[in-house]
């Protein structure tokens, strides 16, 4: 509490690659550090002798994570804050010019206007939930490699590999358990994980992926959810050449995961279904129609997640 106003002081932070832009108010203090350990250490330091009742940072699901670490041992009450909820406000009070002080303010002041549910991540959980991630990909990298090496060796040495992948199989099912009670332990991920479990076709394992994988989900727009994902069709043209679009690039672990969630989907969930057979009944390959249909669904949970909705189902009209 600022004892001069008598007013809570709520602190904006602004993140970039580089830097963070940081406003206190409503003391007017306006700063910018590196976005790394000197500058977070530094920024730690000036922010704790303000006595913050609640800081704010733009979300973008993983340049923000070093410094919300920070604050979690530091024990400062921070909230991560959906940058489109953040812009909805900027016109609701007809905020429209942008400068690196302006954004910075603009979320101290949403942070004092609306005053968003602190969140309840903790160092430790966050810290562990990015070391079962790493490992995950770790193994799925081995496996793989594995499973190439399947290909080309002489009958004989076959027998070598496959006791191996049989481990891989094992650990990576052990760390996804991990990851799940993980979830299943934490307020922060058990609230995005009922959401994301709300649609059909969307279980355990995949919603632990998008979670742990795919952070920024609920923080951007569809069109940048489909591309991180790597299912937003690519143009390929040259002067008169015009190719056939493709995807390209994102996540594949996610996209892995998603492409074997929509095989259920397409059984159980009948927005899905309808989508995927009106596809191949146009001519579409499976395969073209399957990608499709995870596009949509990714923009789907993207906005069911920034939102804070359940799924529901189109009802059927008469």
């Amino acid at each position: 509490m600022n004892t001069k106003t008598n007013q809570s002081v709520n602190v904006g932070v602004d993140t970039g690659k580089f830097q963070l832009d940081i406003y206190i108010r409503p003391l007017d203090i306006f700063f910018t550090v590196s976005n790394d350990e000197k500058g977070i250490k530094e920024a730690i330091k000036i922010i704790k002798q303000h006595a913050p009742g609640r800081i704010i940072i733009e979300a973008t699901g993983r340049l923000e994570m070093p410094f919300i670490i920070a604050c979690a041992n530091a024990n400062f009450p921070f909230v991560v804050a959906n940058p489109i909820h953040i812009k909805r406000f900027a016109g609701a009070i007809g905020q429209r010019a942008k400068t690196d002080k302006l954004d910075a303010q603009l979320i101290a002041h949403y942070g004092e206007a609306i005053q968003p549910k602190l969140s309840q991540l903790k160092p430790d959980t966050m810290q562990a939930m990015s070391d079962l991630v790493a490992r995950r990909n770790q193994l799925l990298v081995m496996q793989t490699m594995e499973k190439n090496r399947l290909q080309i060796l002489p009958k004989e040495l076959v027998m070598t590999i496959k006791p191996i992948l049989t481990v891989f199989k094992n650990q990576i099912t052990k760390i996804e358990n991990k990851i799940v009670a993980l979830i299943e332990s934490c307020p922060d991920y058990q609230a995005k994980n009922c959401i994301l479990q709300s649609m059909k076709g969307i279980g355990k394992i995949a919603s632990a992926s998008i979670i742990s994988n795919l952070p920024e989900l609920g923080y951007m727009t569809n069109k940048q959810a489909s591309a991180l994902v790597g299912v937003a069709p690519m143009n390929r043209e040259s002067g008169r050449y015009k190719g056939l679009r493709k995807i390209q690039g994102g996540r594949h672990q996610v996209r892995t995961v998603l492409y074997m969630a929509m095989m259920s989907a397409i059984q159980s969930n009948p927005v899905f279904k309808e989508t995927y057979q009106r596809l191949v009944a146009a001519g579409k390959p499976k395969k073209v129609a399957i990608i499709a249909c995870i596009r949509k669904m990714v923009v789907i949970l993207n906005s069911m997640l920034r939102d804070g909705v359940m799924w529901e189902a189109p009802k059927a009209t008469n």
